[in-house]
C-alpha cells in the first residue's frame, strides 16, 4: 500500500476533524496556531485525524464512544467535553448511548469519574437545550414572508350619465305692447 504524502495525510485528517468536531471548533482551535506549536498541530491532524480516525476497523461511532470512556478514565475533562458535545451536534450519539457509556466507565474508570463525566454532560445537554429554543423562538419571532399580492387595477365604474343641468326657459321680459284700440 502507497503511503500518503503529507500534504495529503493533513488534507484527509483536517476532513475528518471538521466532520468530527465541527467547523467552528476548528476553526477556533486553527487561531491558537503559532510557530511555536504549528508543527504538534500538523502531526494531530496527520495521526490522529487521518490515520487513526480514518482508519476502517472500527465505526465513527464506536471511535466517539472510545474517546469518551478514555477521557473520562484519565480525567481530561476539556477533551471530553469537546467530544461529547461534538458527539450530539454531529448526531453521532443520542444521549441514552452516552449514559451507557458513562455508566460502564463508572465500574472500569472509578464513581468520582463517572459523576464529573455526568456533570460536564448534563452541562453540554443543556446548552444544546438552550441554543435549540432560542433558535426555535428566532425562528417563531420572524415574520412569515409576506406574499407579494397583484395589485389590480380597479373595477370601472358605470360611466355616470352627465349631470343635467336644470334650466328654466328665459323668458325675455319685454312689456306687452298694448293693442291699441280704434276708435
Amino acid at each position: 500500500m502507497a503511503r500518503k504524502t503529507l500534504d495529503t495525510a493533513f488534507a484527509d485528517g483536517m476532513k475528518r476533524r471538521r466532520e468530527v468536531l465541527g467547523d467552528a471548533w476548528v476553526d477556533k482551535s486553527l487561531q491558537t496556531r503559532t510557530d511555536f506549536n504549528a508543527e504538534f498541530l500538523d502531526l494531530i491532524t496527520r495521526y490522529a485525524w487521518d490515520d487513526i480516525w480514518n482508519r476502517p476497523g472500527l465505526p465513527r461511532k464506536t471511535r466517539r464512544m472510545l474517546v469518551l470512556a478514555m477521557t473520562m478514565g484519565m480525567g481530561r475533562w476539556e477533551e471530553f467535553s469537546l467530544h461529547c458535545k461534538a458527539s450530539l451536534e454531529q448526531k453521532d450519539l443520542t444521549t441514552d448511548q452516552i449514559k451507557e457509556v458513562l455508566l460502564q466507565g463508572a465500574i472500569y474508570c472509578g464513581v468520582p469519574a463517572a459523576n464529573t463525566a455526568f456533570k460536564e454532560t448534563k452541562m453540554i445537554i443543556a446548552e444544546l437545550e438552550a441554543a435549540q429554543k432560542m433558535k426555535s423562538a428566532a425562528r417563531a419571532a420572524k415574520p412569515a414572508k409576506a406574499v407579494k399580492s397583484i395589485k389590480t387595477a380597479p373595477k370601472p365604474s358605470k360611466p355616470e350619465a352627465p349631470k343635467k343641468i336644470k334650466t328654466e326657459k328665459k323668458t325675455r321680459n319685454t312689456p306687452k305692447t298694448k293693442k291699441a284700440k280704434s276708435a
